[in-house]
């Protein structure tokens, strides 16, 4: 009878304790409306997320913010160097009241006006798949020994949101889940908790700006993120440690367990911070190619779910969707934006790519 207990256990899902004291969506005002939650951020100051609702659709868009990364302590201590983290819920860059792209509510051509939107900050250092507190001790220029307390609590922070989003939108009709750079790898793992809990309606990922880290030196990250801790207990995660885990992982394993999930992502083919990052990882400038690195991303993902829809623009600007570029940019005669409002429209859509365009993949399209 034990082991019985055990096996039907580790069929369940992974979740997080639904915190029960958030206000209902029904009683916010219009517009933007901050939700504060007893989650905390890397440095411990408090999480928080907005929601924007609407009267005219049952259409969702779930939208996971980036904001870089930190593995290791100096770039997880605010008193040192590198930071390369957002490390504050309440910070502009982690406010959609100030974004632009698909955040501009004002454009007409904006396909996501008309529908509920959720945005969830990015300020724990994890892509938002932390599952906790981690120490790390390093010596500063000093020669002093430091150690340093980060709170990876990604994944709690995220399902705080998620639990919400349950609870006070139980009838959708569709729903894009969207993150960029750090907010890409978190959307594409968490499209198949979000597919797996809507699964009767169309479920759409678009991840933009983070198909470059096919990197062998990948696991330092998880192994101090403790990924493999909060993988939720499907047949398509069996015997994934923080060693072997990727974030290509996170696509397949996200459609395959369900199918109706639409997979697709945007990138720009030299992304100076993507470049940037892999570098920081420990990849040796000019060891690889980003572009081909992405595409052997493309490859295996592709292969191993049977659909899988990619946008890549020329250039090394980093991110589109919360920028204006969204509405401008165009390769092989195909405006991005028309290419997002059919693939959520649920139409046929083909791979796009700065190498068939004839201005090549070196400068960024023309505005």
């Amino acid at each position: 009878m034990r082991a019985l207990f055990i096996a039907l256990l580790l069929l369940l899902p992974i979740t997080a304790s639904a915190q029960t004291d958030l206000p209902t969506a029904d009683s916010l005002g219009p517009g933007w409306n901050t939700i504060e939650t007893d989650g905390v951020c890397s440095a411990g100051t408090p999480f928080q997320f907005y929601s924007k609702s609407s009267e005219r659709s049952d259409n969702m868009l779930i939208y996971f913010n980036g904001g870089g990364a930190c593995w290791f302590g100096q770039a997880c201590d605010l008193n040192s160097e590198p930071n390369i983290h957002f490390p504050f819920a309440d910070m502009d860059s982690n406010n959609p009241r100030l974004a632009k792209g698909i955040f501009n509510f004002d454009n007409s051509e904006n396909p996501f006006s008309d529908f509920d939107v959720i945005f969830i900050p990015y300020c724990t250092g994890d892509v938002h798949i932390g599952s906790g507190e981690k120490t790390y001790g390093y010596e500063d220029a000093t020669g002093n020994e430091v150690s340093y307390t980060a709170h990876h609590n990604g994944f709690e922070n995220a399902m705080t949101s998620l639990n919400w989003i349950y609870e006070n939108f139980s009838a959708v009709n569709k729903v894009v889940v969207a993150g960029s750079s750090a907010g890409a790898i978190g959307a594409s793992f968490y499209s198949g908790f979000i597919a797996e809990h809507y699964s009767s309606v169309p479920v759409v990922l678009v991840a933009d700006a983070a198909g470059g880290y096919r990197t062998p030196l990948l696991p330092v990250t998880h192994r101090a993120w403790d990924t493999a801790a909060i993988l939720p207990h499907w047949e398509e995660y069996a015997g994934e440690t923080n060693d072997s885990i990727t974030f290509e992982d996170f696509y397949i394993a996200s459609a395959n367990h369900n199918s109706n999930l639409r997979l697709a992502q945007y990138n720009a083919a030299e992304d100076e911070t993507q470049i940037m990052f892999t570098q920081v990882i420990g990849d040796p400038p000019d060891s690889y190619s980003l572009p081909m690195r992405m595409l052997t991303s493309f490859q295996e993902i592709e292969s191993a779910t049977g659909e899988f829809f990619s946008y890549t623009a020329g250039g090394p600007v980093h991110t589109i969707l919360r920028d204006d570029i969204f509405y401008q940019y165009e390769v092989e005669d195909i405006r991005f934006l028309d290419w997002v409002q059919d693939l959520i429209d649920g139409k046929q859509v083909t791979d796009v790519s700065c190498v068939d365009d004839a201005a090549g993949c070196n400068a960024a399209p023309a505005p």
